[in-house]
């Protein structure tokens, strides 16, 4: 391995990359992160190098494994370069038909091809198939062009140029002055403008300062930080880089949760690869810059995505948040300065030193600049990784990107922001998301998780459930957030059983202020959003519920009863074999009965009965019938 001691090094090194990747003109690209990889594409890798080898094409085609591709709903995804081919959900066994009709012939496999769902036409191209023709991927789109485990292939798309640029042509002034001229705020949650943090954590006193990846990604249905790290650790690291040597700090941390295991061998490698390289370590490419980085695995608490909690944690104390009386970017880690980002935020940094400012600022909002990645999941055709700009509003995603709800169903809710963000109905799908935006409407950025919810949600359990999850992950420190969660769980839950009581939709939004008050930090403070918001937007859900005894939605266990529509049953006896408890037996030639006094609702009948028969329905205490089977 070769130590680069000079910037001339690098370029030189540089340039070489460029010119092997050149030697190959056709690159196969096979997504190997997480979602793929469950979906099969290590062994179709492994498949397609073999094949590349027995044809005797690997003289001017090469494989690369990259980092998540987004199309997550369609995985593995597979593109061919230079070509922009992208194929779906493609197999080991299709790998012959592949490389024979795309390479030797210079044509497609049609039936692995994008279908478009409005004409039928099938879409070869990459940037025509909607779920990418309407993003704008300036962080995702490196992830597919590079190997993760490969720091050469950094190189080649230009790796640590940014980096290379900081050290001999800006000083650190001028480094923090590009990140705040840029209005890069963190995407984290929280939306603190970066500059503003840098400057802080550089201005405060006492030589020892530190520099923070915080990857604790504990959403539910959230996967963006994790992408990131997994399909481009190299990009993360030079940001982190980039923002020591601007704040003064010589140390620094990868905080990455323990169930991101791709994404921990990654980071680690990558580290690695920097620091025999000479990126990390001392004399920094012979400029006199020293900076070492170390990892920090967290035990999977939610609240340790907290700064201070996060910083208790690297410091092996109970992950739990201390008094905010002082930032932790003027007595943070072992109480000296200490800036901490989220991954996404630090990954911008090389991106704004080499295209500038005025680049970043061209895109977004007023007050919230740049692009913004976000996991699309839910009742949405198109799951996966989005990156989009700020300021495009929610009906884009959901129904240009996204391809709307599933099964003609209605759209009736997305939740922005995780667990502690708001639940936004139908009314506002043309809401910008930015950070000022959905915070006006009782919502939050987040860390950027968007669940789209159908016409089948019930909105008093949807707060219900993240109650519950918030609840758990309270770390239990102070009395707002430890004793509120529990006691909005138990209205909450009363209210979903059917047991609640006139004044309970009052006394949630009492609980809520004293939360927003005056809980230790932005778990407690946040906690309220999911139960606050569906009040406000769905307020006839938790009367129905209250007074009616009965769930609109048809979703709350002890609220509903099946049954099975004589006319409508036709024999086939799928709902018999859904069930798990023998609740569902025969009673004539073609037809089929429930046994309430066996049946658990579990859904199981309901979901197992055709679309087309409708036959099994779910009976609201008020008497009306779904007409819909799941």
């Amino acid at each position: 391995m070769t130590r680069l001691n000079s910037i001339k090094d690098l370029e030189i090194i540089r340039t070489a990359c460029v010119l092997e990747q050149k030697r190959k003109p056709i690159t196969v690209t096979v997504c190997a992160g997480t979602g793929c990889a469950t979906c099969g594409s290590t062994k179709l890798a492994d498949t397609f190098l073999k094949e590349i080898q027995r044809k005797g094409l690997h003289e001017r085609v090469a494989l690369r494994r990259s980092g998540c591709h987004g199309f997550c709903e369609r995985g593995p995804v597979t593109t061919i370069m230079p070509n922009k081919i992208c194929y779906l959900q493609a197999k080991p066994e299709d790998v012959p038909e592949i490389l024979e009709k795309t390479i030797v012939e210079e044509g497609v496999v049609d039936r692995l091809l994008y279908v478009d769902p409005q004409t039928g036409g099938r879409i070869s191209n990459i940037d025509d198939i909607p779920f990418y023709k309407y993003q704008r991927r300036e962080l995702l789109e490196k992830i597919s062009a590079i190997d993760p485990t490969a720091i050469r292939t950094y190189f080649a798309v230009g790796g640590y140029s940014a980096l290379s640029s900081v050290l001999t042509k800006m000083k650190p002034g001028e480094v923090i002055q590009e990140i705040k001229d840029a209005q890069l705020r963190g995407r984290g949650g929280g939306g603190f403008p970066a500059g503003i943090k840098w400057e802080t954590t550089a201005n405060a006193p006492g030589e020892t300062k530190y520099v923070i990846v915080n990857g604790d990604e504990g959403d539910p249905g959230a996967y963006m930080d994790r992408s990131i790290l997994e399909g481009n650790p190299h990009g993360i690291l030079e940001g982190l880089i980039i923002g020591a040597y601007a704040i003064g700090a010589s140390k620094g941390y990868f905080y990455v949760r323990q169930e991101y295991p791709m994404a921990l061998d990654n980071v680690k490698l990558a580290i690695e690869e920097a620091t025999e390289h000479g990126l990390l370590g001392k004399n920094i490419l012979g400029t006199g810059f020293d900076f070492s980085v170390s990892i920090h695995r967290g035990a999977g608490a939610f609240v340790s995505g907290e700064s201070s909690a996060l910083m208790n944690a690297i410091e092996g104390h109970v992950g739990e948040p201390r008094p905010k009386y002082i930032h932790t970017s003027v007595q943070g880690l072992w109480e000296k300065p200490t800036c901490l980002n989220n991954v996404e935020t630090w990954a911008n940094v090389p991106l704004i030193i080499n295209k500038g400012a005025d680049w970043f600022n061209s895109m977004g909002t007023e007050g919230s600049r740049g692009t913004k990645v976000f996991s699309l999941v839910g009742k949405v055709n198109n799951t996966g990784l989005v990156e989009v700009p700020m300021g495009i509003t929610l009906r884009e995603i959901i129904f240009k990107i996204g391809g709307g709800i599933p099964k003609g169903r209605k759209f009736k809710a997305v939740q922005t922001g995780g667990p502690s963000g708001g639940v936004l109905p139908e009314s506002m799908l043309d809401l910008p998301v930015d950070f000022d935006e959905l915070n006006r409407a009782g919502s939050m950025m987040g860390s950027g998780g968007l669940i789209v919810m159908d016409e089948d949600t019930c909105m008093v359990d949807t707060a219900r459930y993240y109650t519950d999850f918030l609840a758990h992950e309270s770390c239990g420190k102070c009395v707002p957030c430890r004793e509120g969660l529990r006691r909005m769980l138990d209205i909450l839950t009363d209210i979903s059983n059917g047991n609640g009581r006139e004044g309970d939709i009052e006394l949630l939004e009492d609980l809520a202020e004293v939360l927003q008050q005056a809980s230790l930090c932005a778990l407690g403070k946040s906690a309220a959003n999911p139960v606050m918001s569906t009040i406000r937007y769905f307020r006839e859900e938790y009367e129905a519920h209250i007074r009616g005894k009965c769930c609109p939605a048809r979703m709350c266990k002890e609220l509903v009863r099946y049954r099975i529509d004589e006319e409508k049953c036709e024999g086939c006896g799928l709902c018999e074999k859904g069930c798990p408890n023998g609740a569902v037996s025969k009673i004539g030639d073609k037809m089929y009965a429930i046994d309430e006094s066996k049946c658990i609702k579990c859904d199981a009948c309901f979901a197992a009965c055709p679309d087309k028969f409708k036959a099994v329905q779910k009976i609201n205490t008020n008497g009306i019938a779904a007409e819909m089977a799941a």
